[in-house]
């Protein structure tokens, strides 16, 4: 039997019997009903436990492998996590919508940029983080792709990754409009789909050159 099952949203768990699924809640963002809904599939089907993420999601922990699909069927909702190398669930943080400091709306864009591009196949898995202000709530420094709102506008970064060797992002691109941020992003998956190796994206810009991949991505 497979450890992780990318195509069921499964890992297997410390004690080799049992797995975890991660339902995916967009921006970490979820209502009364459906949370209740989770808490009681949980129940069902007796799960050890439940895990908030620090992904903004809400891992199912301790569930057997012959209840996976039944969970998933359940629950109604499609994988929000251990999807492989891909574009993973973009960290949001609560915005202009929520949040008196915010500077720009964090929340829309990046609910669009999970509408566009999660789930993409790349080299390597991509994170991406979405902060309303310099504050950076998501963590954009060390994603792959970090978003920060400033009054003129988005500031990208790229590079960024946490881990035994964290590296901070580079700016890219500052004072971008949100349709302009959401070509940019598209424009970066794309020359990394094409041109990236089994690297992270940060890896692999310091491989080629930042300057490099920036007139690529830009120009």
């Amino acid at each position: 039997m497979s450890e992780n099952i990318p195509e069921k949203g499964a890992v297997i768990q410390k004690d080799l019997e049992t797995y975890a699924i991660i339902p995916y809640i967009p921006g970490g963002l979820v209502d009364p009903d459906t949370l209740i809904k989770i808490a009681n599939t949980a129940q069902k089907y007796h799960a050890k436990t439940l895990k908030v993420t620090s992904n903004q999601s809400i891992a199912i922990i301790g569930i057997k492998y012959d209840d996976i699909d039944r969970i998933w069927e359940d629950l109604d909702m499609k994988p929000g996590g251990f999807i492989g190398k891909k574009v993973r669930t973009a960290k949001i943080c609560p915005g202009t919508t929520y949040c008196k400091r915010a500077q720009q709306d964090s929340i829309s864009l990046g609910l669009e940029i999970d509408e566009r591009f999660q789930g993409i196949e790349l080299p390597n898995k991509l994170k991406i983080g979405v902060s309303g202000c310099p504050n950076s709530c998501s963590e954009s420094g060390v994603k792959d792709i970090g978003l920060i709102g400033f009054r003129k506008g988005w500031r990208i970064l790229v590079g960024g990754t946490s881990g035994i060797k964290p590296m901070i992002g580079q700016t890219l691109a500052q004072d971008l409009q949100d349709d302009e941020v959401l070509e940019l992003i598209g424009k970066i998956i794309e020359y990394y789909q094409e041109n990236g190796d089994k690297k992270r994206l940060g890896r692999f810009i310091e491989r080629i050159g930042f300057e490099r991949f920036k007139n690529a991505v830009l120009h």
